[in-house]
């Protein structure tokens, strides 16, 4: 069967043509028959072909391009761009059986996320077309990892967007809640069901050995999470407090320290930012902070209260660090641009008197590849500095 015809504006194609899955709703000028979740047909304005994609009824975004071919998609096709994925995985990732198998537009399957925790795999289906493609999305894991279970995590606010369902349900074998994982040879514990975002925060792997490489002295790891970068510190530190504001968490955390058999980490539950302020006025100094909040925006519109959020933060961070210290310092915010974070902790030294030399400029871990052409894959900016 033909599949259905979506035909887009001049500006739609250019965008396309430029490398951008993207083509939004007010770029469509017919959308034929097509269906939500239907592979359709994209052409332009004159009815040239511009390549296949997934539609969405209701999405501000109408169609996300998969291919700059019209091709079926279809099992073959997922088939050939996982297999892709996981040659690019096998040489970029190491020491750990828990990483990122298709990062969406990353790896050219927008609406997918698969992550791989031992022999498990959690998926996250984001579009009305990826919803309808479940069942073989599953298969062809399936066939191609051979994992114990799948499940997908589709308990997420973006799937609104869709008009599809927020939920959690098993798409193949059993999946436990927690199951053992090796991240950069550390053995750690991921909830798969109910963790953060698929189990653990798999995009700061790389991120965790930089900061070990600079860790020395007294640390503190802010929003420590089930605490990668608390159990990273811990070998290079006198002693490690972790602070989160979630008790669950922390109970967690506390379990990977002690799989680690790590015992100069103290955990801490708090509110960082009224935490933070305490230790100021307490006069505490450390030799090596992380920050890594949670996204302070998920919207273009909310930039600017964001910012003031970051300053803050890290205003306060810099005053409790030694001459000579180290902030490891984070943000998850895609609508944060670097060069904006980089301004703010810039103006947040300013603001403290204290100078600041860059150590690295850093981004999420190569499993979750960024595109030149596609802005929106680079979300994770990760800043080392020291001062001086």
């Amino acid at each position: 069967m033909a599949m259905p015809v979506v035909r887009i504006s001049r500006k739609g194609a250019d965008r396309a043509q430029s490398g951008h899955p993207w083509i939004f709703s007010s770029d469509v000028i017919d959308s034929g028959t097509a269906q939500a979740g239907d592979a359709v047909r994209v052409v332009d304005y004159r009815g040239k072909n511009i390549g296949a994609g997934h539609y969405s009824s209701t999405s501000q975004i109408a169609v996300r391009l998969l291919s700059h071919a019209i091709e079926t998609i279809d099992e073959r096709f997922l088939t050939r761009r996982i297999e892709s994925a996981l040659e690019y995985r096998r040489r970029v990732v190491s020491n750990s059986n828990a990483y990122r198998v298709i990062h969406a537009e990353g790896d050219l399957l927008p609406g997918l996320i698969v992550d791989k925790y031992s022999d498990w795999l959690v998926v996250q289906l984001l579009n009305q077309g990826m919803d309808r493609m479940a069942d073989c999305v599953s298969a062809v894991l399936a066939r191609l990892l051979d994992p114990c279970g799948i499940v997908a995590r589709n308990d997420v606010t973006v799937r609104a967007k869709e008009a599809l369902p927020q939920d959690v349900r098993l798409l193949a074998g059993d999946v436990p809640e927690r199951v053992p994982i090796r991240l950069n040879s550390y053995t750690m514990h991921a909830n798969l069901l109910t963790g953060q975002k698929t189990g653990v925060f798999l995009d700061q792997r790389e991120n965790y050995l930089a900061a070990q490489r600079y860790a020395r002295g007294v640390a503190l790891d802010c929003f420590t999470a089930t605490g990668g970068f608390g159990l990273h510190l811990a070998c290079r530190c006198e002693s490690v407090e972790a602070v989160d504001s979630s008790a669950a968490i922390l109970a967690e955390a506390e379990a990977n320290a002690a799989a680690n058999a790590i015992g100069n980490i103290h955990f801490k539950k708090a509110d960082v930012l009224d935490y933070l302020a305490g230790l100021v006025s307490a006069r505490r100094t450390f030799d090596t902070i992380v920050l890594d909040p949670p996204a302070f925006t998920k919207s273009r519109s909310a930039v600017e209260g964001a910012a003031r959020g970051y300053k803050e933060i890290n205003l306060r961070a810099l005053r409790l660090l030694n001459s000579g210290g180290v902030l490891v310092t984070c943000s998850c915010s895609h609508h944060m641009s670097e060069a904006h974070f980089l301004e703010l902790i810039a103006a947040a030294a300013l603001d403290c008197g204290k100078q600041l030399r860059v150590l690295e400029r850093r981004t999420q871990s190569q499993d979750h590849p960024i595109l030149l052409t596609v802005p929106e894959t680079h979300y994770l900016k990760c800043l080392i500095v020291e001062v001086v």
